[in-house]
């Protein structure tokens, strides 16, 4: 009897083992994928090419990696910023988005069901600009002036750092809330009396309009803003395979960028948005493009989040406390650049953003 119990056993042990071992129906290709991008466009039809996102879309090789299946991407970019992309996420517009880090943090704690999936662009720069006539000699004569910020977006948590660091808040500020066009306009004009801004802020001081009297570049990367890809968590449950064929074509515009054989053309292209090549590489001088440029999820990346979400929630920007750890998956970034045999390439950094000794997949 009790051999014949171990036989049945066995029987379903190895019925168990077969049916594991069969090839399971492949994943269904979503018929339309929806992009969505938290930046203008230059021209028509519309041309984007900033950071390794926009040099992939640029090459096509999204739509190049979904070609052979007949899937249509469909892009949106918005001139709104990040609230604008949680619009249409909230209205189920989307699959995927391209956003800094604040508005992403808003859009969770608002209940929007998405994913951190790949980092895109990192340890952006931030600029503070006065007229050239102005008394402004440092953030801590920032007080009690003008000051144009543009809310709402992951360019004021930065900034809120900043003047932290100088003993000041917005409080200590007469905040101006204004796009980058009307903060630019604002500054030329001699509407405020100093702007917080990025690049931009140099082509003004290269006409003469503005002049530089702070900024971050090279100096401590936690004052500084992220972006990241998102995905929705109805579309990576439903599409797991088509989510990392996503990340894939992001990480190998990633990969190209930080070639250095790639980076005149790099350059080149990214100054078809409107910025001299000089001062492209004026703001990127201080790291080389392999290290902003990453898609790890790493342990800067998240500590940047983190700070994001505490912070929005004390200064009730969040509805809700998020948190990160959970919202970040890493799974998709892990596949698509195994993959691409891209394992180790890059070299992850700690939460002071400063070399970690071991490299892990999408970490």
């Amino acid at each position: 009897m009790k051999n014949t119990l171990f036989k049945q056993i066995g029987t379903l042990v190895l019925a168990g083992l077969a049916l594991t071992a069969m090839p399971t129906q492949a994943e269904a290709q979503p018929k339309v994928i929806r992009i969505g991008v938290a930046a203008p466009t230059v021209g028509n039809p519309p041309l984007f090419t900033l950071g390794s996102f926009g040099i992939a879309y640029t090459k096509g090789w999204f739509e190049e990696e979904f070609k052979k299946d007949g899937v249509k991407l469909e892009w949106t970019y918005f001139k709104g910023a990040g609230p604008a992309v949680n619009e249409a996420l909230t209205n189920h517009q989307l699959d995927f988005a391209l956003q800094g880090d604040l508005p992403s943090v808003i859009g969770r704690s608002s209940g929007l069901k998405t994913r951190l999936i790949a980092a895109a662009t990192v340890r952006t720069n931030i600029y503070l600009a006065t007229p050239p006539d102005s008394s402004i000699k440092s953030i801590k004569d920032l007080k009690g002036k003008r000051v144009a910020i543009f809310l709402g977006t992951n360019m004021q948590l930065v900034v809120d750092r900043i003047l932290a660091a100088n003993g000041l808040s917005e409080r200590d500020l007469r905040v101006v809330n204004l796009d980058t066009g009307s903060l630019d306009a604002a500054i030329a004009t001699k509407s405020v009396d100093a702007a917080f801004s990025f690049i931009d802020l140099l082509s003004l001081r290269d006409k003469g309009l503005a002049k530089i009297v702070y900024t971050n570049r090279g100096s401590d990367p936690t004052f500084t803003r992220q972006n990241a890809l998102l995905v929705t968590d109805e579309f990576a449950s439903q599409y797991p395979a088509a989510t990392t064929r996503v990340v894939k074509a992001l990480a190998r515009g990633a990969h190209w960028v930080s070639q250095e054989a790639n980076q005149p053309e790099t350059f080149l292209l990214w100054s078809k948005m409107g910025f001299a090549e000089s001062l492209l590489r004026e703001d990127l001088s201080a790291e080389p493009l392999k290290a902003v440029q990453s898609p790890l999820l790493d342990a800067f990346f998240v500590s940047r989040y983190k700070d994001v979400a505490a912070a929005s929630y004390q200064l009730k920007l969040a509805r809700n406390k998020v948190e990160v750890d959970s919202w970040v998956d890493r799974r998709y970034l892990t596949e698509a650049l195994k993959q691409l045999q891209l394992d180790g390439f890059w070299s992850p950094v700690d939460a002071a953003g400063k070399p970690v000794t071991t490299v892990a997949s999408g970490k």
